[in-house]
């Protein structure tokens, strides 16, 4: 049926998208050593009810000083705004594989993140870093997804796909800055109704993302821009 064929290509569209935040993820491996997790799981499994209780303490200690030292690093305007823009990125990919709790943490230095990612002189390959970060942070979290939505996020990115290249050499940059974000509006979208709603308030978004689509997506998992067209439900109309 139709709308058990709908249901298949959403099932298919997710496991990319995670596949690709896993890849995201990888280039944790320099910036966060996950050995203590893997040794502490495997020798107490005896006393495993009050192990995991007090890992659970532990690990959520460890985020949140890795959020506090991170979040220094992104409202310090005394550093260049790459070491910012990178700080927002780690934080968006801690966010990714803490947790709910991890969640919660990067919450808090979010609106940072939109206020940078406003910034007009904002070179492209910052943008991207900044959202990342939010898609990283909203990846099947409705919590976050709520609180990007609170935070404007959604008209931010709209500005993001409706801004006009003005030379052909920023067109490729500019570009990809509106492939991450049609990316980061996907994973806010997910299993959430008010998200969609609110994204069907904009007109244009349906001939940008159309746009979008005819573009060359090598390389992606998936092409974003349709996988938006698709969760907003503007294939219907």
């Amino acid at each position: 049926s139709t709308m058990a064929r709908s249901s298949d290509i959403c099932v298919r569209i997710w496991v990319k998208i995670h596949s690709y935040f896993v890849r995201l993820c990888q280039q944790l491996q320099n910036f966060w050593n996950f050995s203590t997790v893997t040794v502490k799981s495997f020798f107490f499994k005896k006393e495993e009810d009050e192990e995991e209780e007090k890992f659970s303490s532990a690990d959520s200690i460890f985020h949140k000083e890795k959020f506090v030292a991170l979040g220094h690093m992104l409202k310090d305007n005394s550093l260049s705004l790459e070491k910012r823009a990178e700080a927002a990125r780690q934080i968006g990919l801690l966010a990714f594989t803490g947790g709910p709790t991890a969640g919660k943490f990067a919450t808090e230095y979010m609106k940072e993140v939109a206020y940078l990612l406003q910034y007009e002189k904002m070179a492209p390959k910052l943008k991207i870093l900044l959202i990342q970060s939010v898609a990283c942070w909203c990846y099947l979290n409705p919590v976050s997804q709520k609180k990007a939505k609170n935070m404007r996020f959604i008209p931010i990115f709209i500005s993001c796909l409706e801004k006009s290249s003005e030379s052909p050499t920023t067109n490729e940059n500019e570009v990809l800055v509106k492939f991450w974000t049609c990316y980061a509006l996907s994973a806010m979208t997910c299993n959430n109704s008010s998200v969609v709603r609110e994204l069907r308030e904009y007109p244009n978004l349906k001939y940008h993302l159309h746009e979008l689509a005819g573009y060359c997506w090598r390389g992606w998992s998936e092409n974003f821009a349709e996988v938006l067209y698709f969760l907003i439900g503007l294939h219907k109309h």
